[in-house]
This record gives C-alpha cells, structure tokens and sequence, in this order.
C-alpha cells in the first residue's frame, strides 16, 4: 500500500480506538482515561492534517512552486504540535478540578480492559505506518507513526497508575497521573513544533553533506578543490548546492561533462538529493 491508503487508514483507526478509549472513560469516570482519550483525538485530527499533507506534497512542482509541495508536511506538523500543546492544557484544567474535588472511579478493571485494547490497536497502527513509511520514504507517516507510539506508552502508563490507584484506594492518584500524562503530551507537543520549525527555516543536512564529501573524495583527480557545500531539506527531497574548482585547461564541453558524470553519481548514491554544482576557476577560491 502507497503513502495515501496508509494515511488513510490512519485516520479510520484512529476513530476507530477514540471510540473505544471513550468507551473506558464513560463506565469509569476516570479523568486519566478521559485524558488519554482526548489525546485521542488529537491523534485523528493529526491523521487527518498528514493525510493532507501526504495528498499536496506529492503534486510535482509547479509555475508558482517550483521547488514541489513536500514542505507542507512541515506546516501541518506545527499545527499538530499546536494541538498537542491545547489538548494538555486542557487536561491540566480538568486534573487541577479533580484534585480538589476528587471523583470516585467506577468499573476500574473492565475500564482498563477495554483501554489495553485500544492501546493494543494503537500498537499495531503504529508499527503498520512506520513500516510503511520505511518502503516510501514518508516523513509525514514517521512521524504519525511516532506520535501513536507516544500514545501507547502514555496509555500503559495511565493503566499501571490507575491499578496502582485501585489497589491503594488513593482517588487523588487518577489525578496526579493525569497531570503526569499532560507533561509528556506538552513536551511531545513542542518537540514537534521545534523540528518543524527547523526545517520551514532550512535547517541544513549533515548526514547529507557528509556523503556528498566522501563522493566527492573519490573523484579528487578530476578537479582542484571543492568548498561551499550547503544543504536544505523539503520533505523527503534535499537540495544540495557546491563550487567545484577545475583545473582552467578544461574546456567548457569537458568541464559540463564531468559535472554531468559527477551529478549522475551523486543521484544513484543520494537519490532523494538534488545537486546544483557552480564551476569555478581555482584562482576564485582564496
């Protein structure tokens, strides 16, 4: 299955384990359960945003894009990481009520039941999408792939307090683990809006320019010196830029031909890479 059928079948599991997860708040009451369920819905609404940005970054580029579409995946993340953040707010509101007014829990051990099961399918959402965005490339789907992940852990963290809280008769303790849950969604939440955010600003690629110079090492007979390697990511495509000093015999038809072959290598090692390789004479480099 492509990038989209996966998308979208992260968005039907995703509804698919809300409901079940709101099933487990209602017989229970439990503001922990509650949390976790309108982490939820963050999780759809985030699957929603990737399915988006899965469709546009996949159009070829265009007149007025004429480096492709592939950094909307980027903006959608600030706003999933925007999402997150309001979700735990949310639940450090409905915790902090709590807490001063503690609710008994009901039906702990049927809620759990049916919580571990939701996370069991979030488990197996998630390993699907990450898998899938191994043999695709997508940078949307790893990354809904990880929030799910995140989920699961969250999930497996309210479920052992929860029991924890059954055992002890602690009602305060449903609370307390709600806010715990809040702190790990915010972090997740700015973690994500950080790494978009570097990228929307060009954050360069070091693991590319790395293999850029040990390819260019190969070829060392054929040129004079190289320098001014830098490197912008878009999506799944960087764009890659160098000065190539060649020796000032080579003619123009020689010099356009190495640099085609050059290219031409650098494409077959680094396809998701697009070079732009400026000639220069080496007396231009001082």
């Amino acid at each position: 299955m492509d990038n989209r059928g996966a998308a979208l079948v992260a968005v039907g599991g995703g509804i698919i384990i809300f409901a079940v997860k709101l099933g487990a708040w209602y017989i229970s009451g439990s503001v922990a359960l509650l949390s976790d369920a309108l982490e939820s819905i963050i999780n759809i609404v985030a699957s929603c945003l990737m399915l988006f940005s899965v469709y546009v970054s996949g159009r070829p580029a265009d007149d007025e894009h004429h480096y492709g579409h592939q950094k909307v995946e980027y903006i959608t993340s600030l706003a999933e990481g925007g999402l997150i953040i309001t979700a735990a707010i949310f639940i450090i509101h409905t915790a902090l009520e709590r807490l001063s007014d503690p609710v008994p829990i009901t039906s702990v051990g049927s809620a759990l039941g049916i919580n571990l099961f939701a996370t069991a399918l979030n488990g197996g959402l998630s390993w699907y999408l990450i898998r899938t965005s191994r043999e695709t490339g997508s940078i949307a789907l790893e990354g809904d792939a990880k929030h799910l992940f995140s989920d699961v852990v969250t999930s497996v963290g309210v479920a052992g307090g929860l029991y924890v809280s059954q055992l002890t008769g602690w009602i305060q303790a449903d609370a307390i683990i709600a806010l715990a849950v809040s702190v790990l969604i915010m972090r997740m939440g700015a973690v994500i809006i950080l790494k978009s955010s570097r990228v929307l600003m060009d954050d360069h690629s070091p693991e590319t320019e790395e293999k850029i110079e040990a390819l260019l090492d190969r070829h060392r007979s054929n040129f004079v010196d190289y320098h001014d390697i830098k490197t912008r990511r878009s999506g799944t495509q960087v764009f890659a830029e160098l000065h190539l000093s060649i020796d000032g015999e080579m003619t123009v038809k020689e010099a356009h031909d190495f640099t085609d072959h050059l290219e031409e290598d650098l494409k077959k090692e680094l396809p998701d890479v697009a070079v732009t390789i400026h000639i220069e004479p080496p007396e231009n480099h001082g």
